[in-house]
């Protein structure tokens, strides 16, 4: 049975968690508004209704705040492209395009997120132990999704020889036609050399299943 100081314990937990909560969500609006360059830790305080002390007892700094948003996200976008990808077993999906087609679907592009990510990326080329951070996290999105897609492709017949060269290769397509299809939101042109890329590339790093 839990003793009466568990809990304070569980509401000081709950109210921080919900603290961090509005932070990341304030910070998000400010960073989309004003550009991450130009947002400043009283903005972000003004905007989810909290006094500096709440900022800095959650967070070191813009970057370590950001940093957690951009976690919290790319999660996201992992638990949507692994639910996407084991539906396909159940569904029955074989074609690479109509596969890629889901997945497009599966992971939209934010044009909010997409400025705030590149903006914070010019940031961190210009700050040698942030970038090492960035580095690192984007290999860590990429081990954690490419078990998932090295098993549908199995699925269809396909072969991983190297499962990081296609996970850098798919990442490096998303980043450069996200950027079209931003600027060009309505062209069903950009859609479908977007698509088709995938598919390419897919087909590039994988090879058909013997036997």
């Amino acid at each position: 049975m839990a003793s009466t100081a568990d809990a304070p314990a569980r509401r000081v937990t709950r109210r921080r968690t919900e603290t961090r909560k509005r932070l990341l969500s304030a910070a998000y609006q400010v960073f989309a508004e004003e550009g991450f360059g130009r947002a400043t830790v009283e903005r972000v305080c003004d905007r989810a209704g909290f006094t500096r002390g709440a900022f800095y007892s959650n967070f070191t700094s813009l970057d370590e705040l950001f940093l957690a948003m951009w976690e919290q996200r790319s999660a996201a976008m992992i638990a949507g492209v692994r639910a996407t990808l084991d539906a396909f077993s159940v569904e029955g999906v074989v074609d690479i395009r109509a596969a890629v087609e889901r997945l497009d679907r599966a992971v939209p592009i934010d044009e909010d997120w997409y400025r705030i990510t590149a903006e914070f990326t010019t940031h961190a080329l210009r700050t040698p132990g942030l970038r090492q951070v960035m580095a690192a996290r984007e290999e860590a999105i990429v081990a954690a999704l490419m078990p998932t897609i090295v098993t549908a492709l199995t699925r269809i017949g396909r072969t991983v020889p190297d499962p990081v060269a296609l996970g850098q290769a798919l990442v490096a397509v998303h980043d450069g036609t996200s950027v079209q299809v931003l600027m060009e939101p309505r062209s069903r042109k950009v859609r479908t050399r977007r698509t088709d890329l995938f598919c390419h590339i897919v087909l590039a790093y994988s090879t058909a299943t013997e036997g």
